[in-house]
Parts: C-alpha cells; sequence; structure tokens
C-alpha cells in the first residue's frame, strides 16, 4: 500500500513556507532564509565547521545509486541522456527494445508502459510487506553489518525524478512509480540503525547539461523534468528541492555532485544559510559536500573516485563505487574486488579523508549478492581492526610502500601489498596504527619509522591486532637502525584478513617525525599543537590557514634535511622575515613567535642534492668536464660529485640547478615535442634554464621547464648513460624524481 502524501519532519523554527511550483502563478522569485546567525554571504557560511569531529570520526560510508535509470539497467546512469545520441550504445539498445526516444521517452519508465516484448516496464518497486523485494530495513541493516557509520540515497539524480514526497515537482516517488516515500522509508531505517544520515543531490546537472540532447518540450511538466525551465525558475527549482529534503529529512550529511558553479551563486548562498541556519536550530553539525562552486568556504571537497596523493588538509571525502563500470546497476555491471575497496579506504583515511562507498541496487530493490559481499568484508576488517580506522587522525607521514594510490579525481582504488603500510594515529596521539596491506615474509620493515626519522626511546610495545575484535598479540624482538624499524614476524600469517596492523604504544605522545619532503609549522613551541605540512611553495595568510595554521599563530618550525623556510610579517611575502634551515623548537628566540603572516618553502641553496629517478633508480648525472651543449645523462648512485647539485631558488617558484663539478645547469633550450634531449648549458638564467619542483606525493617530484612547459623523463628502464629527455606531464614514475640531500 502506498504510503500517504506527507512530510515527516516539520520544519524548525525559522523555516521558509514552501515555494509554489517555479513557472506557475505565485512563484516567488527568490529564496527566503531560514533566521539564525548565517546570512547568504561567503563570509557568512564560511564561519560553519566544514568536518565536525563525528564526522572525521566516522571515516567510511554507504550510499547508492537506485532509480528509474536502474529499469533499463544498460550503459550506466546517463541512460536517460545517452537513449538520446544517434547510434550510440544506449541509443540503439532502447530503439530495440522499447522503441524510438520519441514514441517511448524516458518518462515512460517512471508512468509506466510495454516495451516490444510487451513486458511491462516501470519504476515501481514494491515493500517486502506488499510481496516485493525491497526491504529498506534490511539495506540498513546490511550498511551497519559493512562498518558504515553514515549513509543514505542519491534523493535526485540528473534525471530531474525525486525521490521524496515532493511539492515543488511532480515527478517523484510518492506521485508516481513506486507511489512511495522512499526517502522516508531511507530516513526511518537508516537512523533506526543508529546511523548519520546523508542525502545526496545530483540535480545541479539536470538544467545545466544533463538533457541537452532531448528535443524541446512543449508541456510545461515535462519541460521541468528535462530541465527545460527558464534559467530563473530552474535556479529556483534546485533551491526548493534542497530546502524540501533539508526540512524533511533533516540530513546530517547533504552530499551535491558537480556543476553548482553552473547554478546561480545567490541560490548557492541561499541553500548554504538555510541549511546551516536549521541545523543551528536542530542543534546538529552538520556537513555539506561540494565538487566545484564553494572553495572551502565552510564545506568539505570531494574527490570523485580518487583521492590525493598525500596527506590533504582541510578535511575531505572521496565518493567512489562498488562498480568499475557504472555506478547503477547495468547487465553485465564490473566489480573492483574486496581487496582493492578496503585498501583504498584504509589508504584514504591515513590521508586525512573519508570514503563513501556506492553501492548499486536492482530495480526492484535488491543487492546483488557480489555487492554484499564487499560490504560484508570490509566489515569483517572494521569488526576486528576498527580501532585503527574509526576515531583516528592522521598521522605525520601517511604511509610508504610501491603502491601509489590517489593522486586526484578518478584515480581508482588499488589493492596494496605486504611492503605497503598505511599509517593512522589515536586521537590522544600516543598510539599509532601502522597497517599492512599484506602478509610480509618474517619481518616487516618500516623505512618511515627508521632512526634518522623517528626517536623511537618512549616505544612502549608493539602488537599484533586480531584476530578477533579487541583480541592483540605483544610482537618481541622488534630493532630500529637508519634503514628503519624491523618488526619480527611469523613466516605464515597466524590468520586470514586482508591487511593487517601493528599497534604502536608511547610513554607520552609520539615523537615528531622528521619529514624528507615537507616543512611542518607548530603553532606552539617545542613542535606542539595545531600543525600545517607545507609543501615547496609561497603561502599567503589563507593558504596557511587552508593547511591548518591561521596568520600569526606559529611558534615552531622543523625542517626536512636541505629545506629553506622563510616567513613574514607581511601577507603575500612582505614586511620583516626571517629565514630557517634547521628545526627551530622557539620562533622566539629570532622574535617571530605568533607573527609569520606569510611563508615560503624552498630548497636551501648552499645544500647539495641528487635526484633518482622513480622507475630506474638512476640519478641526474652532470657527465664530469664537459663542455656546454652536452647531453644531460643519467647514471648509477654513487659519492662523485658529478651526480650532485644545488638548486637555487630565482624568488618566482622556479630553480636553476647547478652541476657541482662544472657549474654548469641544466637546460631544456631547443626541445618542443616529447622526447627532446636536455642539456647541460652556462648559467645564464634564462627561461629555458629553470625549472619549477613540484611534490606529487610519497616524496616523488616533477621538475618543469619554464620556457616549454615539459618535465625531465628518465625513459623508464633506462641504461646507465642514457640521456634525460623532456616529455608532457602525466602520471608515469618516469618523469617522477626523488631529492636526497647530501
Amino acid at each position: 500500500m502506498p504510503l500517504s502524501r506527507r512530510t515527516f519532519l516539520t520544519a524548525s523554527t525559522g523555516a521558509a513556507a514552501t515555494a509554489a511550483l517555479p513557472g506557475t502563478p505565485g512563484a516567488r522569485s527568490a529564496a527566503v532564509a531560514a533566521s539564525g546567525s548565517y546570512t547568504p554571504t561567503w563570509p557568512s557560511v564560511d564561519r560553519h565547521t566544514p568536518a565536525p569531529e563525528w564526522f572525521q570520526d566516522a571515516k567510511f560510508g554507504i550510499y547508492f545509486h537506485w532509480g528509474v535509470f536502474s529499469v533499463p539497467a544498460y550503459g550506466s546512469e546517463w541512460y536517460p541522456r545517452n537513449m538520446h545520441l544517434a547510434d550510440s550504445g544506449a541509443n540503439k539498445h532502447h530503439i530495440a527494445t522499447y522503441g524510438t526516444p520519441g514514441a517511448w521517452p524516458y518518462h515512460t519508465f517512471i508512468d509506466g508502459g510495454r516495451d516490444k516484448s510487451g513486458t511491462f516496464v516501470q519504476f515501481a518497486p514494491e515493500l517486502v510487506s506488499s510481496g516485493g523485494r525491497f526491504d529498506p530495513d534490511e539495506w540498513a541493516r546490511l550498511f551497519k553489518a559493512a562498518g558504515a557509520r553514515f549513509a543514505g540515497p542519491v534523493a535526485e539524480h540528473h534525471d530531474g525524478f525525486s525521490m521524496w514526497d515532493s511539492k515543488v515537482n511532480e515527478w517523484n516517488s510518492a506521485a508516481r512509480g513506486p507511489r512511495l516515500d522512499l526517502l522516508h522509508l531511507f530516513h526511518d531505517a537508516i537512523r533506526g540503525q543508529g546511523l548519520k544520515l546523508l542525502v545526496a543531490m545530483h540535480h545541479a546537472y539536470n538544467f545545466t547539461g544533463y538533457y541537452h540532447p532531448v528535443p524541446a518540450q512543449t508541456d510545461p511538466s515535462l519541460r521541468k523534468l528535462y530541465g527545460q525551465l527558464d534559467t530563473t525558475a530552474a535556479n529556483q527549482l534546485w533551491f526548493d528541492k534542497l530546502k524540501e529534503v533539508v526540512d524533511q529529512a533533516r540530513p546530517d550529511i547533504l552530499y551535491q555532485d558537480f556543476n553548482l558553479d553552473e547554478v546561480d551563486e545567490q541560490q548557492n548562498l541561499n541553500f548554504l544559510s538555510y541549511y546551516y541556519n536549521q541545523a543551528e536550530a536542530w542543534g546538529s553539525d552538520v556537513v555539506a559536500t561540494y565538487k566545484d562552486g564553494y572553495n572551502d568556504k565552510g564545506e568539505v571537497f570531494d574527490f570523485e573516485r580518487g583521492g590525493p596523493a598525500d596527506i590533504r588538509t582541510p578535511y575531505w571525502l572521496t565518493d567512489d563505487s562498488v562498480s568499475s563500470s557504472s555506478w547503477c546497476h547495468t547487465e553485465g555491471i564490473r566489480y573492483y574486488t574486496l581487496r582493492q575497496m578496503l585498501h583504498a579506504l584504509i589508504d584514504r583515511v591515513s590521508k586525512n579523508g573519508n570514503m563513501l562507498l556506492n553501492i548499486a541496487p536492482t530495480a526492484d530493490g535488491t543487492i546483488p549478492g557480489a555487492q554484499r559481499d564487499v560490504l560484508l568484508g570490509i566489515g569483517d576488517h572494521l569488526g576486528r581492526f576498527g580501532e585503527s580506522i574509526y576515531g583516528t587522525r592522521a598521522w605525520e607521514a601517511y604511509g610508504e610502500g610501491p603502491t601509489k594510490m590517489g593522486g586526484g579525481a578518478f584515480t581508482h582504488p588499488k589493492a596494496g601489498t605486504a611492503k605497503d603500510i598505511r599509517f593512522t594515529r589515536n586521537k590522544a596521539g600516543t598510539v599509532l596504527y601502522a597497517t599492512v596491506l599484506g602478509w610480509p615474509a618474517t619481518t616487516l620493515t618500516s623505512t618511515t619509522l627508521a632512526g634518522s626519522r623517528l626517536d623511537l626511546s618512549t616505544l612502549s610495545s608493539v602488537r599484533l591486532l586480531g584476530p578477533g575484535a579487541g583480541d592483540s598479540t605483544e610482537v618481541d624482538g622488534w630493532t630500529q637502525d637508519a634503514v628503519g624499524l624491523h618488526v619480527p614476524l611469523p613466516r605464515t600469517a597466524p590468520f586470514s584478513a586482508q591487511a593487517y596492523v601493528l599497534k604502536l604504544a608511547f610513554d607520552g605522545p609520539i615523537p615528531p617525525l622528521r619529514s624528507h619532503h615537507k616543512a611542518t609549522a607548530y603553532s606552539d613551541v617545542g613542535y606542539a599543537g595545531d600543525r600545517a605540512q607545507l609543501l615547496l611553495g609561497s603561502y599567503t595568510s589563507a593558504q596557511l590557514k587552508a593547511a591548518g595554521l591561521a596568520a600569526h599563530s606559529i611558534s615552531s618550525l622543523r625542517l626536512p634535511v636541505g629545506f629553506r623556510v622563510t616567513g613574514f610579517s607581511g601577507d603575500h611575502l612582505t614586511g620583516t622575515s626571517w629565514t630557517f634551515t634547521t628545526d627551530t623548537a622557539d620562533l622566539r628566540t629570532v622574535g617571530a613567535n605568533d607573527r609569520i603572516t606569510s611563508l615560503k618553502v624552498t630548497l636551501d641553496p648552499a645544500t647539495w642534492f641528487r635526484f633518482t629517478n622513480v622507475t630506474n633508480g638512476l640519478v641526474l648525472d652532470g657527465g664530469g668536464r664537459v663542455p656546454s651543449g652536452s647531453p644531460l645523462r643519467q647514471w648509477t648512485p654513487n659519492s662523485s660529485p658529478n651526480l650532485q647539485w644545488h638548486a637555487v631558488e630565482l624568488g618566482t617558484g622556479h630553480y636553476v640547478l647547478v652541476n657541482r663539478v662544472h657549474g654548469l645547469v641544466i637546460d631544456g633550450a631547443g626541445v618542443t615535442d616529447n622526447g627532446g634531449t636536455a642539456q647541460l648549458t652556462s648559467r645564464r638564467d634564462t627561461d629555458s634554464q629553470q625549472w619549477r619542483i613540484t611534490d606529487r606525493g610519497q616524496g616523488a617530484f616533477n621538475l618543469a621547464n619554464k620556457a616549454t612547459g615539459l618535465v625531465l623523463d628518465s625513459g623508464g628502464s633506462a641504461r646507465p648513460g642514457a640521456p634525460v629527455k623532456e616529455w608532457e606531464l602525466n602520471t608515469s614514475p618516469n618523469l617522477q624524481w626523488t631529492l636526497t640531500a647530501l
């Protein structure tokens, strides 16, 4: 029996009256913001805390692309658009199965119709209580068993179909199709399991491009469904849908997909201020996410199917899917493995982020077994080793190992190896967790925890967690030297797991880690308090705040060997300056404490460096006493001064790389295409002799020429003596180099 068309949560004090339908008589031309402390301006909404503590503690959530597009189950959730693209797979499938898009339009999947075989087709899942297969309570129990701490539906995708009892959009699940208030059902089921509620809204693209291939509609209602309202009405409808979701569901997380930068800016601000004011009235700490358009103004940035290559602040989110081929269920859907998804979660948590994992139920409300297996596998790990995930924080280094993960959006999950380690710490900063993405043979060695980088004199115990929740075993006989921390382990794993966790407990705070490639600024003397890890580059006051420290709050600095930090009393590198080339525990000694407003991190021009290629381990070689114009080559690393370079920053963020033997510099002159050879020439500081050194995470850098825009390329598995070429930037390790200060 259909649910009655009712609002299941009343709006809190200060809620605006529901608007009339856009494009109909009496429709308002502007949104009315809820009363409260937030106003619809960027400075005001920027006061909102983007990632409250509960969100940073939660780490893992689940949502689902499920709706009208699940009925054709072909291609992807972009079927409503692609069915109109002539000669596309979706178009051919639609014509063969249902008829031409003109005769069998997308909204027939909503209202129902017979396909060419005579079968009645409609998005109309039935509850188990009515004899169907859809059980939102069972879904929620599965989410909890998977270890999720928040969950919820895609309440509207680009297709314009609202999955709630909407008064502003007649194309909704309570009025048509299933005739169920689906958001209501999910709200009750998910809250009933004690989980936080997420509601995802993808409707910005509904009127900003998704339905461009659809012919112009004459019916006003169909114009609304297919995103063909005039700009003012479309922007108002965008806001009014969000307002309904906020008022009816009171979501803890309001997730939005891309194209917010195409929505009217004032309507974006109307929504943010309304949501934050309503949450203030509820007494809730809520999260709004974005992919574009908001720019960290009180919201959490979301990487789609990816994440950063290294620790990123402020706190972030990624949305990913169990499927490598589609976000919604399709025939022949392909899946990532449990190891890929679990290791991706562990990696993302280690880098200061949360993961939102999408599943793809079938149109009748069934969650396929392969998807359940992935969810329950993640739940098994979190049930046994959850203390290394939930409530933790990123440490000073995210991890180590050969498997590179992240580096941006659409970088996809990867399974790690027994040589890959990811770190987290407890909130008190007294326990360090080292999660190994496989079982190492006899001895685990962590180079991050080498004696040159971390003082382990206060390490009180090393324990292996598992096999059950709360179980752990003391590991004796660990040693530390210049190479790393060595932990002896049995040759065969004592129990089966997708990853293994070592718990390192300290007497007091975990000692600070010396970074190889980041300067660390602290709010308190003695390397304590809040911190910001700073890559090579310049930082304004606003950029320091985004990194984790406000202006006038830096009291101590820790520098990698060979790095230099110059702090300035004014913004944009102005005013009194202080230069540091070694760790400084107390900036009061030089009169800089709480005075730095902006700063610059560079390589120290007095330090000799060796540049080692990530792929082949060869290093940049000056070649000895060679004449100007000689090719730049690469060689096996040794102590020869031929392989040593000064990196002299010119005040613009670009460096001149000067060889120790002959003083010639690396020059990209004359290279116009991929594969051209870099040269060694006399120093003139021309654009072709200047290189921008860009951190790519995990201690790797690109060296990009100012004149050509190309980067230094080892060529991969080259022999010693091979020339170093230039290539257009991509993610290949052939183009990445590590820096070693000598």
